[in-house]
């Protein structure tokens, strides 16, 4: 497929809601999480090393989660998983186009068992990070925020590098057919 096939197929509506639906439920994450995370700083009470803590829980995630994860995994697959969608949509995989670019079905057997593996692991740390008081809720949801303010920018600079002719960088991961 060339770039200009690519560029066709990402603006169809499928992609867009693929790519924009998956952004809103980081976005969403972002929204609800920030406020915790500064609170942990409004209340003035951080010792030294939990600034330190603070500081290393934004470095550790931007690193992490935001550039190792999402700008060189998630980001490239997501896009190629919604350029696939638009060129060949089924009714159910555009219903859920979010869930499809997140991997969530559709694709190979180890793609879903890693997939699946890391959302229930990342379930399982919200609800234990939930039950740990300010400042260290704070404190671990600041880079929570930086992690996926970092994958809504990689997946936006990617979806706009394709819209723009770019090549695309990932593989969709798609379950092999006989």
């Amino acid at each position: 497929m060339v770039a200009t096939d690519n560029r066709r197929l990402i603006a169809r509506p499928a992609a867009l809601w693929g790519i924009f639906g998956f952004v809103l439920i980081l976005s969403q994450a972002i929204l609800r999480l920030a406020p915790l995370a500064y609170h942990a700083i409004a209340s003035g009470q951080m010792t030294h090393l939990q600034w330190g803590l603070f500081a290393g829980s934004i470095l550790f995630n931007g690193a992490m989660e935001g550039y190792v994860a999402f700008q060189l995994q998630v980001a490239p697959r997501v896009v190629a998983r919604a350029i696939h969608l638009a060129a060949h949509p089924r009714r159910l995989h555009v219903a859920l186009a979010p869930m499809f670019c997140m991997t969530l079905f559709h694709a190979t057997r180890k793609r879903l068992l890693v997939s699946w593996c890391v959302y229930v692991g990342i379930i399982c740390l919200i609800i234990i990070v939930r039950r740990l008081p300010q400042p260290w809720r704070g404190i671990v949801d600041a880079g929570v925020v930086v992690g996926l303010t970092w994958g809504v920018v990689a997946i936006v600079a990617a979806f706009v590098a394709v819209r723009r002719g770019g090549p695309v960088h990932g593989s969709p991961e798609l379950p092999v057919t006989r």
